[in-house]
């Protein structure tokens, strides 16, 4: 059996992963992924009693019980490479001895869900709306690192993206991965569809401020774009990551958004933090089935 060495998983003095600061025994089993750290404050009244908590970094965690179900909050910050080092260190606190060094026989399977904001780019989705990401289409680059990357993505869904959209071979290859089916049965009544991962805020999800987009009609191509009853719902900048990890490390991974932009009728809800605690609670009802 595999030991994976001091500079490969990494834990700190006082036996917590090393970019997390969480112990094994801190973290539940139901993990509910915020990207904002001040998100995980506004929604910390919703449990009780409350068991741990840390920080380190952008990474603000605390874990309780929301009702009868123990739960743990935990931010992210923005953008995949940061979900890269908290999937991989969710699935090293519950998946890997610390003391050995290595895989343990039974393996634990996490019930991951981001809760995360985002623009809608089709018309009709107002800001107040739920999507949950039934695909999340990363254009980030992440997921093409690891092995079995093609097993988990939709080749036939990629393919046809990257005809529409003329694909350009500066680009990374974008993958398709299709979120935890026993979460989404769980949003029955939301807005579903696929949600892009950008690598980025402005240029990568369309926005101009002052230097022009390399493609000038990217966004109406990506508007337009439909695969079978499928077509691109919202843009947020983490998605895809936490459903590639999710599907290669044997997780439930999800993504719901709550829509603040839309961006064909320009409008921007920017005071949102009332509506996020209202939806936070309904949302922690329906992934943990009370």
């Amino acid at each position: 059996m595999r030991t994976i060495e001091p500079s490969e998983l990494v834990i700190n003095s006082d036996g917590s992963i090393f970019h997390l600061h969480i112990r094994p025994e801190q973290l539940a089993d139901h993990v509910l992924l915020l990207g904002d750290p001040d998100r995980v404050g506004l929604l910390r009244p919703l449990l009780n009693p409350i068991e741990y908590e840390g920080r380190n970094r952008e990474f603000v965690w605390v874990t309780g019980y929301f009702k009868t179900e123990k739960v743990t909050f935990l931010s992210t910050g923005i953008g995949t490479d940061n979900i890269d080092i908290v999937m991989n260190e969710l699935d090293a606190l519950v998946n890997i001895d610390f003391n050995t060094r290595t895989v343990k026989d039974k393996h634990t399977s996490l019930n991951i869900l981001r809760l995360g904001t985002s623009g809608a780019i089709q018309p009709g989705i107002l800001p107040g709306t739920l999507v949950f990401s039934s695909y999340s289409a990363g254009i980030d680059g992440l997921l093409n690192w690891y092995a079995g990357r093609d097993s988990v993505s939709d080749l036939d869904l990629e393919q046809a993206f990257v005809r529409h959209m003329k694909w350009p071979v500066q680009l990374a290859d974008p993958y398709f991965v299709r979120n935890s089916e026993r979460l989404e049965k769980k949003f029955a009544d939301a807005v579903k569809g696929i949600t892009l991962s950008a690598p980025g805020f402005y240029g990568p999800q369309g926005r101009v401020i002052r230097i022009p987009l390399a493609d000038p009609d990217y966004m109406s191509k990506l508007v337009s774009f439909k695969y079978k009853d499928l077509q691109v719902t919202n843009i947020e900048m983490e998605g895809s990551a936490i459903a590639g990890l999710s599907r290669l490390l044997g997780h439930q991974g999800a993504t719901v958004c709550l829509i603040i932009a839309q961006r064909d009728s320009k409008d921007m809800k920017v005071d949102y933090k009332g509506l996020m605690l209202e939806k936070a609670s309904e949302i922690l009802e329906r992934m943990l089935i009370l």
